[in-house]
C-alpha cells in the first residue's frame, strides 16, 4: 500500500471522476490519504468523492474545466493550506480525433492546452512545494500513443510524447530532493471514455487493462521512475521505439484501425 507519510496527507487527482482517475481516488482513500478531486462533470465527480469518503478520508471536489483561463489559480486557491504530497495528472483524454490539416485548429490547440499546458501549470506549482518539503510524488498518466505518430490523433500522440520526455527531465531535477516522478504509460484500458467512443475491446489477442489494475500498478511503482509501462506493454513500447519508422508507423496504423467502430 502507498505510504501516507511520503505521499500524504493530501493528494490532488486531476481527472478524478471516473475510470483510472476514480480508481486512483479509491485506492488512495484506502491508504488514508485525503483527496482533492478535479473533473469537468459534477455528477460522476461527486459519486467518486462519496465512495472515497466512505473509506474514511476527507474529500474536496473541484468541478472545473482545466482549459478554463482561471483553472490553475482556482486550484491553487482551493489547496492553499493543504499539505499535498501527491499530484496525479490523469486529465487529457483524446477528445478531438480528426485529420490535422482539415481539422479545427482551435480544437487542436485544446488538446495541447489540456495535455501539456495544464499539466505543466499543476506540476510547476505542486512540484515546487514538494521540493521545498523534500518529499512527495508526481504521477503523470501517459499513453502508448506517445511512442509513434498516428493518423487523426497525431497531435494527441505528440502531446503524450512530450509528457513522457518531460517526466524524465523532471525526475532528474527532483530525485535528489526525494520527490518521485513517474510517467505511467497506459495501453488500451477499459474506461467509460473508451466505451463511449465505441472502441472494440473484444478483438482476439488485444491486451485490455482494467482501471483498478493500472492505478494499483502506478502507485506501486511511483518510486521507480521516470517511466513505467502498465499492463505488460513494455515490449510494445520497445517495438514502437525502433526503426525504420515508416514501417512501424504504417503497421501500427493498420492495427489500430481494427479498434474503430467503423471497421466492424
Amino acid at each position: 500500500m502507498i505510504d501516507k507519510s511520503v505521499y500524504g496527507p493530501w493528494a490532488v487527482v486531476a481527472g478524478g471522476s471516473e475510470g483510472v482517475g476514480a480508481a486512483f481516488a479509491e485506492q488512495l482513500a484506502d491508504a488514508g490519504i485525503n483527496l482533492v478531486l478535479i473533473a469537468r462533470t459534477p455528477g460522476p465527480l461527486e459519486e467518486t468523492a462519496d465512495r472515497a469518503r466512505a473509506r474514511g478520508v476527507e474529500v474536496r471536489t473541484l468541478p472545473l474545466d482545466l482549459l478554463g483561463p482561471g483553472a490553475p489559480a482556482t486550484i491553487r486557491e482551493a489547496t492553499d493550506g493543504l499539505e499535498v504530497g501527491l499530484l496525479v495528472f490523469n486529465a487529457g483524454a483524446n477528445s478531438y480525433g480528426h485529420e490535422f490539416v482539415t481539422g479545427d485548429l482551435e480544437k487542436v490547440q485544446g488538446v495541447l492546452d489540456l495535455n501539456i499546458t495544464a499539466q505543466l501549470a499543476l506540476t510547476h506549482h505542486f512540484g515546487a512545494l514538494m521540493k521545498e518539503r523534500r518529499r512527495g510524488g508526481i504521477l503523470l498518466v501517459g499513453s502508448l500513443a506517445g511512442y509513434l505518430g498516428q493518423a487523426h490523433i497525431g497531435v494527441y500522440s505528440a502531446a503524450k510524447a512530450f509528457s513522457r520526455v518531460f517526466a524524465e527531465g523532471l525526475w532528474l531535477e527532483l530525485r535528489e530532493y526525494d520527490v518521485h516522478v513517474l510517467e505511467l504509460v497506459l495501453g488500451v484500458t477499459r474506461t467509460p471514455a473508451m466505451e463511449r467512443a465505441g472502441l472494440r475491446m473484444d478483438l482476439p489477442g488485444l491486451r485490455v487493462a482494467e482501471p483498478d489494475d493500472v492505478a494499483r500498478e502506478g502507485l506501486e511503482h511511483l518510486a521507480d521512475g521516470p517511466v513505467h509501462l502498465a499492463g505488460g506493454n513494455g515490449k510494445t513500447a520497445e517495438r514502437r521505439s525502433g526503426f525504420p519508422r515508416a514501417e512501424l508507423v504504417l503497421g501500427a496504423h493498420e492495427a489500430s484501425r481494427r479498434l474503430l467502430p467503423s471497421s466492424t
